[in-house]
Formats: C-alpha cells, sequence, structure tokens
C-alpha cells in the first residue's frame, strides 16, 4: 500500500498486523479519486478541502488527501492498533501538521460535545464490513450538518452488502472494484 499522488507521491505506508483492520487497496483508493477529479457530478476540489475520515484504520484514504494538499485532515479511529499503526504512517511523512487524530468510536463522537463545529468537503466513511449502522451514521452526519453542500459523503462496502443505503441521502453513483463497493453521495 502506497500513497498514489500530491507531494507524497510513492510513499509505502505501514500496515495493521491483525486482521481487525481492511486496508483500502490502492486500485480502489486510486479509482476514488479518479472519480472525485474527473466526474461532472462532483464538484469538489480536494485541494484546500476540509476532510473527515471515519474508521480511519491506517489512514490510507485521508494521507491521500493530504499528499494532495487538503486543508486539513480528521482521522477518526478508536481501534488502539489502527491508530498505532495511523501514528506511524502520519509520522513517517515528517512535517506535516494540518492534521488531527480523534481517538474516538464513530458514534459516541458524533453525540458528544467534543464534535468539532465544522463543515466537511469530502466525508470517507470505511465501517468494517460487517458494521450494519451505517445509515445511523450517515444520518446523524446529515442531521448535524457536518456535510457541506456542495461536499460529498463516499462509502466503503462490501460488493455484496445487502444494507441499503437511506433515502434521506443523495446518493448518485455506485462503482465496484473487486471486493468492494463504493457509493457517493451528499
Amino acid at each position: 500500500m502506497r500513497i498514489i499522488s500530491g507531494v507524497f507521491k510513492g510513499k509505502k505506508l505501514f500496515l495493521p498486523n491483525d486482521k481487525n483492520t481492511r486496508p483500502l487497496k490502492d486500485l480502489v483508493k486510486e479509482s476514488i479519486f479518479n472519480l472525485i477529479q474527473h466526474s461532472n457530478k462532483i464538484n469538489i476540489n480536494i485541494k484546500n478541502s476540509l476532510v473527515l475520515d471515519l474508521f480511519s484504520g491506517s489512514g490510507s484514504f485521508g494521507l491521500e488527501c493530504l499528499s494532495r494538499e487538503a486543508k486539513k485532515v480528521f482521522f477518526l479511529e478508536s481501534y488502539p492498533e489502527a491508530i498505532k499503526v495511523l501514528e506511524k504512517n502520519i509520522r513517517s511523512l515528517k512535517n506535516i501538521n494540518n492534521y488531527e487524530i480523534l481517538k474516538e468510536d464513530c458514534f459516541n463522537y458524533f453525540q458528544s460535545n467534543k464534535k468539532k463545529n465544522l463543515k466537511f468537503d469530502i466525508i470517507f466513511i470505511d465501517p468494517p464490513y460487517r458494521e450494519l449502522k451505517i445509515n445511523e451514521i450517515i444520518e446523524t452526519i446529515l442531521e448535524k450538518k457536518i456535510l457541506n453542500k456542495k461536499g460529498i459523503l463516499i462509502i466503503h462496502r462490501h460488493r455484496k452488502d445487502t444494507v441499503e443505503l437511506t433515502q434521506k441521502a443523495n446518493f448518485f453513483e455506485e462503482r465496484f472494484y473487486g471486493i468492494s463497493k463504493i457509493c457517493f453521495g451528499n
């Protein structure tokens, strides 16, 4: 796994040793960023965007955003082993300070007073495949109005996932890459 483009292009990323964290494959990540950049349905410039990387794991998505000069990335992760790897990946990039690691459970974070009063341009949601409360996360994001009006939600699920995404969001694109299903919405 590596950073695909930008100022840290080619930088190899560390991965967790256990099987509890599922890294975002380079091909899937590259496809996501190509769609963001070239789709006429998406009006987001990663450069200078505020990004929220939920269930960030090793940080692959958020680090790619930083490499592409995002204004700031917030990594939200609660699993201690994944946090260690995320911190190691960030340290390996040297001299970056436009990020924040929020070491908390996603569901608790949105209900707490610790929540940042920010509006994000990109929210990437990559929970474990077995997580069934994906709609609760999406609906909370919409209710709390933390996605900019022109912002995008990007959901990473298993290709065979049977959870129907909430009708409260507008999902306008669905792509399949190997075992991954990527949904884009707002």
